[in-house]
């Protein structure tokens, strides 16, 4: 029997891509989960996952979702606030809706449900994973405000780890180039998308770009008791991408 097994989870953005993929495998692992995101339920979400339609950037929809989990479960031990955003505008070119949008949900989207389920978690205990980025760690062009917003991210997860222990323990993971819908339109943005995928693929070690199974895998280990020592955390899931040197495998 896996280690999350009748866990109460909540997972922020679960429609799609990483979110998605974190909701399948907390589902394989015999967990209880409950979804939001600004969208209406997806059309194929597994059946026993609960869904909330909320923007976690509103106080009030964060604390709604939150409820909401309490009274199906009664009780929240994981959150994985994977809800996330990104402009692709460098610093003058971003306006003040770009940081609102941006700004709220992937900061203070985090913050908001963070803030919400410490409370509960330091009753009952309770693991955090807050989805970061290497974008937190090393700047993408022409993303200025979401990089910042990532290294939100990893600060807030190192104080929450900081007051909150050791009832509550909060990691994060920084994933690299996943092939998401988001991952997509960050290529798009080069010259030419396919010569870009090619050049990313040859910078990896591992010889491909991630999945979001990757990232799910590595946040069900974090929330698993066999991390129970494991805390205040950042782990970078990127096949090695920012391990290697700008030099490109093969030229030398």
């Amino acid at each position: 029997m896996s280690a999350l097994e009748g866990e109460a989870a909540i997972v922020t953005g679960g429609g799609r891509g990483i979110g998605r993929a974190i909701v399948r495998r907390l589902l394989a692992d015999g967990s209880n989960v409950l979804a939001c995101g600004r969208g209406a339920r997806p059309d194929d979400l597994e059946s026993p996952v609960k869904w909330i339609q909320a923007d976690v950037s509103r106080s009030s929809d964060a604390k709604r979702v939150v409820d909401a989990a309490m009274t199906v479960f009664g009780r929240v031990s994981i959150l994985v606030n994977n809800a996330g955003i990104q402009v692709e505008k460098t610093v003058p070119q971003t306006t003040d809706d770009d940081w609102d949008t941006v700004i709220g949900v992937n900061c203070k989207g985090v913050f908001n449900m963070c803030r919400e389920v410490i409370p509960l978690m330091e009753t009952n205990g309770g693991s955090i994973v807050n989805v970061g980025s290497i974008s937190g760690n090393v700047a993408d062009p022409s993303m200025a405000i979401y990089n910042a917003s990532k290294s939100f991210v990893h600060g807030l997860t190192r104080s929450i780890a900081v007051d909150h222990g050791p009832k509550v323990r909060c990691n994060a993971v920084s994933p690299g180039w996943i092939m998401t819908e988001m991952a997509t339109e960050g290529f798009a943005l080069a010259k030419d998308p396919e010569r870009a995928i090619t050049d990313a693929v040859a910078r990896h070690p591992s010889g491909r770009l991630g999945k979001p199974e990757d990232v799910a895998n590595a946040i069900a280990w974090l929330l698993d008791r066999q991390a129970g020592f494991v805390t205040g955390q950042c782990f970078i899931i990127d096949g090695g991408l920012t391990s290697a040197s700008p030099l490109r495998p093969g030229l030398f």
